[in-house]
């Protein structure tokens, strides 16, 4: 099969399209998909510069996203059969230690991401678990059916913000929410499930053309963090209270801000750190406010289901920003890297 895979780590010149021998099933629970399309995340850049204390082994293929078609299961597997349309939850368990068994899936000792310790979806074909994959949902009537690209682009960004924003920060109707850096998967995604919870919502970013698309999806204010002073803002628009919850995966170019801008009281959920791992707060912000700053990964088996079904409905759709084929998955990874798209970029496996 073909798969864009990496010969070595820390650099994106060892990524290459190769030939790769077409996996098997060895598991009766699993299942083998034909994949029609993948999309990019972070996940993938992070991958390439290297994670510490992860050990790939080479050739990897990259890609935590798909979907495609049921090409072949396990003898066990009885909830997809052969033929089947589906997309991929990223995130496998063990489905058997105390955190899968209360059902915290993505608190898993052995939890494990495609494209990340186990070979991902930019490959012809991929092998996961049945309980990863999903069928992809018929739409209501007049409604656009969900495209390949709509459900690649789906899973990983839209089952992160919605733990982020309704298991753990439990976004209310009329809370003030602050999403920093629209224009990435999991921001767009944040957004999304910030406006079906009720929320106002307000966005930033470096890039005026991001922000003006952000209005359309439903922004209630959107501002360029380049020239705004976002939390002097913020306590301006809401009367010196402040966001109720702010959505923050930049990381060291955005934590103190975020601080600024809570109210007291207020919630802070982190899921990621593009712009670097090392946060600086200053603790006496933190208590005398009475601050919670949250952790949040992925999710868990029941909240994929919610944001399928919620797809299903129509009340959850990605926004995807380009679709390329695979031959073309290298300068795809570039554009990410230089952060330009609005949205997900998608990865055409095969056309039919």
């Amino acid at each position: 099969m073909q798969a864009l895979a990496l010969r070595g780590k820390g650099s994106a010149s060892t990524l290459e399209l190769t030939d790769l021998p077409t996996p098997e099933i060895s598991d009766p629970h699993d299942v083998r998909i034909a994949l029609r399309t993948a999309a990019l995340n972070h996940l993938d850049l992070f991958a390439i510069g290297g994670i510490p204390g992860l050990t790939l082994q080479f050739p990897h293929v990259l890609g935590a996203d798909g979907a495609g078609v049921v090409d072949s299961v396990g003898a066990g597997v009885t909830r997809v059969e052969t033929g089947d349309r589906v997309l991929i939850n990223p995130g496998v368990s063990c489905y058997d230690c105390e955190s899968c068994n209360r059902g915290e899936h993505s608190l898993c000792v052995r939890y494990s991401l495609l494209g990340e310790h186990l070979p991902g979806t930019l490959a012809e074909y991929v092998i996961v678990p049945e309980v990863n994959v999903a069928r992809i949902p018929s739409l209501p009537i007049r409604m656009p059916e969900v495209s390949w690209a709509e459900a690649a682009a789906f899973p990983l960004a839209t089952l992160t913000a919605w733990r982020m924003l309704t298991t753990r920060a439990r976004v209310q109707n009329g809370e003030v929410v602050l999403i920093w850096g629209i224009g990435g998967g999991v921001a767009l995604a944040a957004l999304a499930v910030a406006k079906l919870a009720g929320a106002f919502v307000i966005v930033t970013s470096s890039s005026d053309r991001k922000l003006a698309t952000a209005r359309e999806l439903g922004a209630d204010v959107a501002w360029n963090h380049s020239t705004v002073d976002v939390p002097r803002e913020i306590r301006k628009l809401t009367d010196k209270r402040g966001a109720d919850v702010v959505v923050d995966n930049v990381g060291e170019a955005t934590w103190q801000l975020s601080l600024k801008a809570l109210a007291k009281g207020g919630r802070l959920v982190t899921c990621g750190g593009t712009s670097g791992p090392m946060v600086v707060s200053d603790v006496r912000r933190v208590f005398w406010n009475q601050y919670t700053i949250m952790g949040s990964t992925m999710g868990n088996a029941a909240e994929f289901a919610e944001i399928v079904r919620l797809l299903g409905e129509g009340k959850l759709r990605p926004h995807v920003d380009s679709v390329v084929p695979l031959k073309e998955g290298a300068e795809a990874i570039d554009r990410l890297r230089q952060g330009n798209q609005m949205g997900k970029i998608v990865v055409e496996i095969r056309s039919r």
